[in-house]
């Protein structure tokens, strides 16, 4: 089982790596055109690979380890289901940077927790520097 588990958590980790690589590396943006249907299509898909890669570092953390995020009303969901939501709800809130506040961090969550925001908040920034640098 340990095996699994770290197997799954270098897969995802160079899911995420891949990713978020894609902004930085110097390349055309696509379709000619700044605000194209297709660059569009392509930050969406990098921040769904970035929300479902940090949901499912919380989600094996939970699983094989301690667990890095609970519900503030203490129920960390019962069924695979629930606990996956959960999750991927979280991630979603910490990456758009909204943060209600029903679900937090734990321990290391905390720290995976600043990483993702991080990254949520570089996400934007590459995607529009990268385009004014290639449109010069």
């Amino acid at each position: 089982m340990d095996l699994l588990y770290f197997a799954l958590m270098v897969g995802t980790g160079v899911c995420l790596f891949m990713s978020l690589r894609t902004l930085f590396v110097p390349n055309r943006m696509r379709g000619g055109n700044f605000l194209s249907l297709e660059n569009f299509l392509y930050l969406g898909m990098v921040y769904f690979t970035v929300l479902v890669g940090f949901g499912m570092v919380y989600l094996i953390f939970g699983l094989y380890a301690e667990p890095v995020i609970t519900e503030a009303n203490g129920n960390g969901g019962v069924s695979f289901l629930q606990k996956a939501g959960m999750a991927v709800y979280f991630s979603a809130m910490t990456l758009f940077s909204v943060g209600h506040g029903d679900v937090v961090p734990l321990g290391a969550g905390r720290f995976i927790a600043i990483l993702e925001a991080l990254v949520g908040y570089t996400i934007p920034a590459a995607f529009v520097a990268r385009a004014v640098l290639e449109r010069e």
